[in-house]
């Protein structure tokens, strides 16, 4: 991770929540966002990204008809360096099945998913490849949701360049979602100025369901065995991701 915007606690929940930024955000309706949409394409650089940046939306797209496929850049193995109990090898397997679990708690059992394999914090040596790979699977119709060009993990903002270079070549849409922006970012910072955001309100089932969704990546969270002392989701990070909306950025 990015040592200049991911450090320390991050900016409070109660802060964001109570903020002019998001209470005056356009809010737009599901079949909104999907206007024209054959197919919703989520491209996450680590197992989880996609369900805490976009859920919600997976799920009310599943809903509305659509086919959605996720991708996977990197298997998120590397994400505990040194951990004797948790080695790359096992954190490979341990999250792609912590993934299919959580599809399932969003009622996606039926999705189609692609791992691409990417190392993790690789992703940025892989641009060419994966936005050339991107762009053979992509079709114009689809609606392609990425990890922020922002978001201060170098994985994350080199996923969402390879996935724009693809998404350009394809003629498709595009939408980006901030995982750890909301960590390092607050509701004045310029980055944001610079962006159109959107709000989608998500109904209470959806968020229930969200929420066992994230609940699925132990590895995460730390609630595994053995446990994780310094876990990358501690409960204070979850909150982020367990509002009753999501943000998306045009």
């Amino acid at each position: 991770m990015s040592a200049r915007h991911i450090a320390g606690r991050g900016t409070g929940e109660s802060l964001w929540l109570r903020s002019a930024w998001i209470r005056h955000m356009t809010c737009l309706r599901t079949d909104a966002l999907l206007e024209g949409a054959g197919r919703l394409v989520v491209i996450a650089p680590h197992p989880d990204d996609e369900v805490l940046g976009c859920g919600g939306f997976m799920m009310l797209a599943h809903a509305a008809g659509l086919d959605v496929l996720v991708v996977s850049v990197s298997d998120g193995e590397g994400c505990y360096p040194g951990d004797p109990s948790w080695t790359p090898e096992r954190l490979r397997q341990a999250r792609r099945e912590e993934l299919r679990a959580a599809l399932g708690a969003l009622g996606l059992r039926d999705a189609k998913t692609l791992m691409l394999g990417v190392r993790d914090g690789g992703i940025g040596e892989s641009f060419a490849r994966l936005s050339g790979d991107l762009a053979a699977l992509l079709r114009p119709d689809d609606l392609v949701l990425t990890t922020w060009e922002n978001d201060g993990h170098p994985d994350h903002e080199a996923c969402s360049q390879a996935v724009r270079s693809a998404v350009t070549t394809r003629a498709c849409r595009m939408l980006e979602y901030p995982v750890w922006g909301w960590h390092w970012a607050n509701p004045s910072s310029p980055e944001l100025a610079c962006v159109r955001a959107v709000r989608l309100d998500l109904p209470r089932r959806t968020c229930l369901s969200k929420r066992r969704a994230i609940a699925c990546f132990t590895t995460q969270t730390g609630e595994c065995e053995p446990p994780i002392e310094a876990p990358v989701l501690p409960r204070r990070v979850r909150r982020r991701f367990e509002r009753p909306f999501e943000v998306f950025f045009a």
